[in-house]
């Protein structure tokens, strides 16, 4: 399989921002799932399709932390 660990992992204390990517992930098994029962066989493409889908969300890389603008330096007028 594709081991990728290197993952940085949602931080948890974003509550609401875990919260979001948890609902979206259940939505798509809910909606996959929903699609898979109406057929008599699944193909694994499409079943690793669907678990690549949720790690993708689950292990999102959170936005880097704003840089405080202090820690700017200006161009000095030789660099400009």
């Amino acid at each position: 399989m594709t081991d990728q660990k290197n993952v940085t992992p949602i931080n948890t204390n974003d509550t609401a921002s875990s919260e979001a990517v948890i609902d979206e992930a259940l939505g798509v098994i809910d909606g996959a799932l929903a699609k898979m029962m109406q057929r008599d066989l699944v193909s694994t493409g499409e079943v690793a399709d669907l678990l690549l889908d949720v790690r993708t969300l689950l292990t999102d890389v959170q936005p880097a932390a704003p840089l405080d603008i202090a820690d700017i330096k200006p161009v000095t007028p030789e660099l400009a």
